[in-house]
């Protein structure tokens, strides 16, 4: 059964703790372990979890709780998952020797539209 997250701007910490059904210092410890844990603070300093960080509890829970990982397995998991995300499929070459590619493709086309600027 999939977890109903209301549909707020920002959550406190006391209610993503009943959420998640965990005590608040579990959530304040992931916060010092988890760097995709950040909720923000307000001026009066509580803590605002956005939906996003909920979600994040919520997988950090599943990891540690049910999938049986470590602190640092799940820490892990969840680096390599958020960089695959971010990263494009390289098809077998390194992301640096695609990025090397593109920036010579654009310096190329830069050099052209300064030696050739279109008249109109």
């Amino acid at each position: 059964m999939a977890l109903e997250i209301p549909d707020k701007l920002y959550f406190k910490i006391g209610e993503v703790a009943a959420l998640l059904n965990i005590k608040t210092h579990v959530l304040r410890y992931w916060e010092t372990e988890f760097t995709a844990l950040r909720p923000v603070k307000s001026r009066s300093n509580q803590r605002l979890y956005r939906r996003n960080d909920v979600e994040m509890a919520l997988l950090i829970k599943d990891l540690l709780y049910r999938q049986g990982f470590t602190i640092a397995g799940a820490k892990k998991k969840i680096s390599t998952d958020l960089r695959s995300q971010h990263l494009p499929d390289c098809n077998g070459e390194s992301p640096l020797a695609i990025l090397q590619q593109v920036k010579a493709d654009l310096l190329r086309i830069r050099s052209r539209l300064n030696n050739n600027p279109d008249t109109e």
